[in-house]
């Protein structure tokens, strides 16, 4: 069970070096459509990472915790990635995409392992969910990096391959040490789930509209859907 679970959470970060290669390898004409096709891929991981929050992390976050305890997690999540988002704004540096993968990235693999360990229905959904997601985030954040820094498209790949193999590291955190503390599990759900909702509409969703063209929205639903298709087809 411990190197299925190993191998999903790499796999699911190994779409982080994917996502920064097809940034890399895009050249699409006209000019009109390549620009399109970048708000839709960031539209797709917004859809993507919503249907992780509603189908996975906040319903099976409420699972072991009173209301009180769910809404502080839930809020406290967004708050830390609003400092997290000031902070970077503050000293004006180019890795604000990255940052924000990897703070999704890590406490949703730790997450994946401690499900695992207690039995859940919804490990492999999140593992899936996780993937989809850290594709765009990886082709974002390339993006990004490229344009900031003067580090080549292979030393960021490389970088991004570097920092799957701490999806393992989470997800063995979480199965061996987490899974006797259902609520710390829980805990750590709902705060994902708060600071990926902050994301959402603080970078995502902003970045998705283009005028005079309609097609990216539709990413983001078609992101959604594909978290449909996944949970019903895992459940």
């Amino acid at each position: 069970m411990l190197l299925h679970i190993l191998t999903l959470t790499l796999l699911a970060g190994l779409s982080m070096p994917l996502g920064a290669w097809l940034a890399c390898a895009e050249r699409i004409r006209p000019h009109w459509l390549e620009k399109e096709f970048r708000h839709s891929v960031i539209a797709l991981g917004g859809g993507a990472l919503l249907s992780a929050v509603a189908l996975v992390l906040v319903p099976d976050g409420l699972e072991h915790l009173d209301t009180t305890a769910a809404l502080f997690w839930f809020v406290l999540g967004g708050m830390i990635f609003l400092c997290i988002d000031v902070l970077l704004n503050h000293f004006k540096t180019s890795a604000s995409q990255l940052v924000a993968m990897l703070a999704d990235f890590v406490p949703e693999s730790i997450a994946l392992g401690a499900t695992f360990a207690l039995g859940g229905s919804n490990g492999l959904l999140l593992a899936l969910l996780i993937g989809l997601q850290n594709l765009p985030e990886g082709f974002n954040a390339f993006r990004e990096l490229r344009h900031h820094t003067g580090y080549s498209a292979r030393r960021i790949i490389l970088i991004f391959a570097l920092m799957a193999l701490m999806g393992p590291a989470s997800a063995w955190l979480g199965y061996g040490w987490l899974a006797d503390y259902p609520a710390v599990v829980s805990s750590i759900m709902l705060f994902a789930a708060g600071g990926i909702l902050y994301s959402v509409f603080q970078d995502i969703a902003p970045q998705v509209k283009l005028e005079r063209h309609w097609g990216p929205p539709m990413g983001a639903v078609l992101g959604f859907a594909l978290g449909i298709a996944g949970h019903m087809l895992t459940a």
